[in-house]
């Protein structure tokens, strides 16, 4: 089993996580659009036509699966990303929203979503979770978290005072989509401040319960083969990756 990742930079090596944690994969390619990062601020059509190009690199390798990892490509441009291949593409918004549905079972319950702009803009989680019948659906758009996560500030008092800019003023939910990969650097940040009774989704670990429940893997791989790709400083990548992913 041979699998791509795409992602607008570096925050999908947290998806890559998840996959390596849980062996699905023999080879894990992965591309991240680094010169063109970030993705977040960048408006449909341009969204839609950097997520071809990506497809356009991979059709390079024989794969047996695309994931996307970004969730502002995952909302706007899956479609035409599927029309452009006969690989199955998988995106990390479709994931997010069942995973939520398999964790949460009281349709009542206070959802917070947070991502960048393009991916709050786009209603994608929201039109998700209510055609799951779930109402009670919060979005905010946290962009400087990604910056933040870049500079390794996953702590401290410039972190603190960012969450209390973004939710000073929002109920403390029962569930919370990080709907961007950078996010899940900062699980235990958030996890803290919004208190044990939240329940974090984490778009790596939705990926693989999704995977998991619609794909048979008959065996697992221990030590997959990784290669890294990018479109500005591909050493710059793998020091990042072998940092995120190892240490």
């Amino acid at each position: 089993m041979k699998v791509g990742v795409f992602d607008s930079g570096i925050g999908g090596l947290t998806v890559v996580k998840s996959l390596l944690e849980h062996q699905l994969f023999e080879e894990i390619i992965y591309f991240g659009d680094t010169a063109r990062v970030p993705y977040g601020s960048k408006d449909k059509n341009t969204i839609i036509r950097y997520a071809i190009e990506a497809v356009e690199f991979f059709k390079n390798f024989e794969l047996d699966m695309i994931i996307v990892a970004c969730n502002s490509v995952s909302a706007y441009a899956l479609t035409e990303m599927k029309e452009s291949t006969i690989c199955p593409i998988i995106g990390v918004v479709e994931a997010g929203v069942l995973a939520t549905s398999n964790s949460i079972k009281n349709k009542d319950a206070n959802i917070l979503v947070i991502g960048t702009h393009a991916t709050i803009n786009s209603k994608a989680y929201e039109i998700g979770l209510n055609r799951l019948n779930f109402q009670n659906i919060q979005t905010k758009a946290t962009p400087l978290f990604v910056p933040l996560v870049e500079e390794e500030i996953i702590n401290g008092s410039i972190l603190d005072a960012t969450l209390q800019h973004y939710f000073h003023d929002i109920t403390h939910p029962d569930a919370l989509i990080l709907a961007c990969t950078h996010f899940p650097l900062l699980s235990s940040a958030l996890q803290n401040y919004f208190g044990e009774q939240t329940t974090l989704i984490h778009s790596g670990d939705a990926i693989v319960e999704y995977l998991e429940n619609n794909f048979l893997f008959i065996k697992q791989y221990k030590n997959p083969k990784l290669q890294f790709f990018s479109s500005e400083n591909p050493e710059a990548l793998r020091k990042i990756a072998q940092k995120w992913l190892y240490e």
